[in-house]
């Protein structure tokens, strides 16, 4: 499936840049601005055509979701945020500075007569500057900075930038001027990507939340800074949750209503209740401890790849940093019995091992085996070694690993360079 997507994603690149290659001549190249105004245009509809992908993987389709995993599809966002911005850029100075040497005036003449001539150019130039903004609170230095409801919000105004751009590719791009069935095409396009963000963004999730009228029943304290809300909701069979999967919860409170954050349930969905645990991480997640019973939570998914559906091994590892317990416990509630799972449980202190009694007893009932790895990083080092040792059989087996981005990234790494398959290791990894 991931290969398959990548193929249909270069079909459209190339008929992208097949219909800019096209609608160029020789003639066009050699008067003044042409090469400038052709790189211009290439740019550009390569830009667009990138920003509606970055959109599609970030739109929540269930089956892409399912297949590739919130992780990987944000792997794949992330890789490619950078490119339609900077191509989107450089659109706007080659056209510029092709339009100027056609023109034979100066760049600033240039930009006022674009601004003041061409229709559809302020607004594209407002949708332009959103995009320059948002990849600029992107970047790793300033996003670390952001609290993530700010970051969350800032994001949002792509949708913006998006919608405001539409009217000037379609009337001043020279792949559609004189050419009306490409101009459908890329219109159905672009309708295309809108529909499936509100459908699968909006409209599912506001479906769901009506028909399961999920409300809050209790909270309860789990260990320091972390606890368990229980939810009581109807018809919860229809959600065909796994294991190891999240949802996205909106807690209509007067603070929260208007922001979504993803938890992880920390165990199986029972006939009227779901529950999530989550641990004081921000201000998000400490809010949610006061709670109150009657709170109505509206919420999106199920989703995650996270599940026992990508073993490729009878038998499983499941590794969990701190309140990565939460998934860790719901997969292995999921698992069948005959997986013999070995669980590590990662926390810097003992009063740190939240629903350790539930883990324990779930892995006596499939007669598996549990060990707690105690300390601070320094001082007790869960390397290669410390893995061999506490499973013998560890590259016989798929890995689950669960927890915060560094601890996840570090046991990837690790497990990685000591010859671990890509195919057995599985991740979900909590971020801010």
């Amino acid at each position: 499936m991931p290969n398959i997507a990548v193929g249909l994603g270069g079909l459209g690149l190339g008929a992208t840049i097949g219909s800019v290659l096209t609608n160029e001549t020789r003639t066009q190249l050699a008067q003044a601005g042409g090469p400038a105004s052709f790189i211009g245009s290439l740019t550009g509809m390569i830009g667009a055509y990138l920003a509606l992908l970055m959109v599609l993987l970030i739109s929540r389709i269930p089956l892409v979701e399912r297949v590739m995993g919130q992780d990987g599809l944000l792997r794949w966002h992330r890789r490619l945020a950078p490119w339609p911005i900077a191509l989107l850029a450089a659109h706007a100075v080659f056209i510029t500075i092709g339009y100027a040497e056609a023109a034979h005036s100066g760049l600033l003449h240039e930009v006022g007569t674009l601004l003041g001539s061409y229709p559809g150019m302020i607004t594209a130039t407002v949708g332009l500057a959103l995009m320059l903004v948002i990849g600029l609170v992107s970047l790793r230095a300033i996003r670390s900075r952001l609290r993530r409801e700010t970051w969350w919000l800032i994001h949002l105004y792509m949708y913006l930038a998006l919608a405001i751009s539409f009217a000037h590719v379609i009337v001043l791009g020279p792949s559609f001027v004189g050419h009306p069935l490409a101009r459908l095409m890329w219109s159905v396009l672009w309708a295309g990507t809108a529909g499936v963000v509100i459908t699968y963004r909006f409209g599912l999730p506001i479906f769901r939340s009506l028909r399961h009228r999920l409300t809050v029943v209790e909270v309860r304290r789990e260990a320091p800074g972390v606890v368990s809300i229980i939810c009581r909701g109807q018809k919860l069979e229809r959600l065909q949750v796994r294991g190891g999967q999240f949802f996205e919860w909106r807690f209509l409170t007067p603070g929260l209503w208007w922001q979504a954050h993803p938890y992880s349930l920390s165990r199986l969905p029972q006939p009227r209740t779901l529950r999530l645990t989550v641990k004081d991480v921000g201000d998000h997640s400490r809010a949610l401890a006061s709670l109150r019973p009657g709170t109505r939570v509206a919420f999106e998914g199920p989703y995650g790849a996270f599940t026992r559906e990508a073993r490729t091994q009878r038998k499983v590892a499941l590794i969990a940093g701190g309140i990565g317990v939460t998934a860790l416990r719901c997969l292995l509630e999921d698992l069948p019995r005959s997986s013999d799972p070995v669980v590590v449980l990662r926390t810097s202190t003992a009063e740190d091992l939240a629903l350790h009694a539930e883990v324990a007893q779930l892995v006596r009932d499939r007669r598996g085996r549990l060990h707690e790895v105690v300390g601070r990083r320094h001082e007790i080092a869960l390397d290669s070694t410390a893995l061999l040792r506490l499973i013998p059989d560890l590259f016989g087996r798929d890995v689950f690993v669960c927890g915060p981005q560094g601890f996840v990234d570090d046991l990837s790494t690790t497990l990685g360079s000591s010859g671990m398959p890509a195919g057995q290791l599985h991740y979900e990894a909590y971020a801010l």
